[in-house]
């Protein structure tokens, strides 16, 4: 999520198969500056968002899901991450997003796509999801509850300065 004043939060909700909550985390603000926007360019949202905030995440979480999924599309840089399939779900409205990644594919009730250098989490995706028949669970509707848990995070929370890469 992004915020102008305080920057970059991430949130990583982890569901079970029913949509309820098994574990909740979040990130600190992250809010880079302006030689890091400039020295990084088009590789600054992937490296925020992949290696700093999703890293973060993943590292963090004590249950090991069967995927992974995300609403914003730089995080799939943390599929590098993860050895589960990250899935970038798709809102109706983001048709093209396809030409710049893997070929779209369901699950459940939505459009999901895979990163590009990870093609075989389609399969891998289909079969964990069809093991566990979940398919009245919206991939989509989780990503509110993390906002609306971000929104309560941000009302004490300061930017940190974002850590150069090594």
């Amino acid at each position: 999520t992004e915020h102008a004043e305080h920057g970059l939060f991430g949130g990583y909700l982890i569901l079970n198969v029913s949509g309820r909550p098994l574990e909740f985390h979040c990130t600190a603000p992250l809010k880079p500056s302006r030689a890091q926007e400039i020295l990084y360019g088009p590789t600054l949202r992937p490296f925020l968002f992949g290696e700093q905030i999703g890293q973060t995440l993943l590292a963090k979480s004590r249950v090991k899901p069967f995927l992974v999924c995300t609403d914003a599309e730089a995080m799939l840089a943390a599929r590098e991450f993860c050895d589960v399939p990250l899935l970038l779900v798709q809102a109706a409205e983001d048709g093209l997003l396809s030409t710049r990644h893997g070929e779209s594919f369901t699950l459940g009730r939505r459009k999901v796509l895979t990163a590009s250098s990870h093609a075989d989490d389609q399969g891998i995706a289909l079969e964990k999801w069809s093991a566990i028949h979940a398919d009245a669970l919206d991939l989509l509707e989780p990503f509110t509850r993390i906002r609306e848990a971000l929104e309560e995070a941000q009302k004490s929370a300061r930017p940190a300065p974002v850590p150069a890469a090594a």
